[in-house]
């Protein structure tokens, strides 16, 4: 009887280390998660889930293609040559993600207006396409959206956590990024990022 009872103490601790390192692995923002895509290296420093970069500290990230979520359409980062693009990558999944996604559709309408951006989304972890297309038609959104349900991009993205659902990317008009949140999103928030940067010089 004494030595089942070790084996299942043992048993727990195993299960329970287990689960500490699972948490950890997920819980990236808190840490400097670094990685290489394209010439872009990420970095959080401190943790910091708000991180800017002036235009003399970007650089680019690898190119991002794949299917339209909705039409599935190949479609690719470089059609928007010369643009700002806002990168999301969002799941139906995701509260935060469905909190924000009216924000996000606001801020896509204004850089419509100015003829100088647009917003992108990455579709991530949405292995019932059905929901996540329902999800864009309820909700109104008519920025496009990747789908990409194993964040396949998030190569391309020099190393941004895949873990950190939403993240929002700000690109300037060479692509590079300018501004990233690993958190949800107002539009006032993002605006407040976008505008300067739509007036840069290209």
């Amino acid at each position: 009887m004494f030595e089942i009872k070790k084996f299942i103490a043992v048993l727990t601790l195993v299960a329970t280390a287990g689960t500490l390192v699972a948490c950890g692995e997920e819980n990236t923002a808190g840490g400097n998660a670094v990685a290489i895509g394209g010439t872009f290296e990420f970095v959080s420093p401190g943790g910091q889930t708000s991180i800017s970069y002036p235009p003399e500290d970007r650089e680019k990230i690898g190119n991002i293609n794949g299917v339209n979520l909705i039409t599935d359409e190949e479609m690719s980062l470089d059609e928007f040559d010369g643009q700002v693009v806002v990168l999301n990558s969002w799941g139906q999944w995701c509260g935060p993600c469905r909190s924000e996604s009216d924000d996000l559709q606001r801020v896509h309408e204004r850089m419509q207006q100015t003829g100088k951006g647009t917003l992108l989304g990455i579709n991530v972890k949405d292995f019932s396409r059905a929901k996540a297309q329902n999800f864009v038609k309820d909700n109104g959104i008519t920025y496009p959206s990747l789908y990409d349900p194993p964040f396949k991009s998030a190569l391309a993205l020099g190393g941004v956590p895949t873990s950190v659902i939403p993240t929002t990317i700000v690109l300037d008009k060479q692509h590079r990024p300018a501004h990233i949140f690993l958190q949800e999103v107002t539009e006032d928030q993002l605006w407040d990022v976008v505008e300067p940067i739509l007036n840069e010089d290209a």
